[in-house]
């Protein structure tokens, strides 16, 4: 268990470094007509967002690959996930041809993006699931199996 657990939570930081490198190395102009695409912010937060997002992933994924706070890392992780795949559910469901913004530009959503988002965001909830559960607790439960 401990380590897929170390297997995930490295994967996981390696996908969030991944995301903000492709996000700093374009226009920040570039990421914030992405995510105004999604129509769901104003253009005051779109600016905002896009400026401070690609940071924000790339302190979480060197966060989660170091291992440190991994409770409160794995937790953000999950929860950036979750709002990033529900956006891109909404978009989807309502026939919105865009692209994801995930890892720059190019990817439009499709099945094959949700599929691919929606693996992250079950491994994201095992790894914070699996953090918050105290080591002892993992192993009275192994011992009495």
């Amino acid at each position: 268990m401990r380590w897929f657990l170390l297997t995930l939570r490295v994967l996981l930081g390696a996908v969030f470094l991944y995301a903000a490198y492709t996000k700093l190395s374009q226009s920040w102009l570039l990421f914030a007509m992405s995510i105004n695409a999604y129509k769901v912010l104003p253009a005051w937060a779109v600016e905002v967002v896009a400026r401070t997002l690609p940071w924000f992933e790339l302190l979480l994924g060197l966060s989660l690959i170091a291992g440190i706070w991994l409770r409160y890392s794995s937790a953000l992780a999950a929860s950036i996930l979750t709002v990033f795949f529900i956006l891109m559910l909404r978009s989807y469901g309502l026939g919105m041809e865009i692209d994801c913004g995930c890892f720059g530009l190019g990817e439009p959503i499709s099945p094959k993006t949700l599929i691919r988002d929606g693996a992250l965001l079950v491994g994201a909830f095992a790894l914070a699931w699996f953090s918050w559960i105290p080591l002892s607790r993992r192993s009275a439960d192994r011992v009495a199996a």
